[in-house]
């Protein structure tokens, strides 16, 4: 199946089925080529688009070891691919996870904060590309601050120990 619950296609000639069944659509035995050269990655639900929302598609590269970003938080849902290498991704309420290479992420943005997006590798780079929906009138990332992750500190998932 190429096609999720967001059914992005329509063929009123056809009887096969875009997004809920497996007649033939992405299974690799029959229909058009167009139906087979596309792969279901990731299908994410429920997700909340502020109103007046646009996106954005950013490149990440990380060099080896590096931490990523600082905590923070986006102000609509993001959708990311890692293209290369691993990310340790940990979103609030979430444990601690590495994606590697070829795996997806999604956060749902608004006040969840995102603590980590970093280098999982000591040795080799990270690449991902996320597509992010932002609030009008809102920055695409914004920082969370000590005070709030202190305030918050119930919220965080247990942290792995060593």
């Amino acid at each position: 199946m190429i096609y999720g619950r967001c059914d992005t296609v329509s063929d009123k000639d056809s009887a096969h089925d875009h997004g809920h069944g497996g007649h033939g659509h992405g299974n690799g035995e029959d229909g058009p080529s167009w139906t087979r050269a596309a792969k279901m990655l990731q299908d994410a639900s429920p997700i909340t688009v502020p109103e007046g929302a646009s996106a954005m598609t950013i490149h990440v590269e990380w060099e080896p070891g590096d931490p990523g970003t600082p905590p923070h938080r986006h102000s609509g849902p993001a959708f990311g691919y890692v293209v290369e290498g691993a990310v340790r991704f940990e979103l609030e309420g979430e444990p601690e996870r590495v994606i590697e290479a070829g795996g997806t992420f999604w956060e749902p943005g608004g006040d969840a904060i995102h603590y980590q997006d970093g280098n999982a590798l000591a040795d080799a780079r990270t690449r991902f590309v996320v597509t992010m929906l932002c609030a009008p009138g809102r920055p695409m990332l914004e920082l969370v601050d000590e005070a709030e992750l202190a305030r918050r500190a119930h919220l965080r998932a247990p942290r792995p120990t060593a």
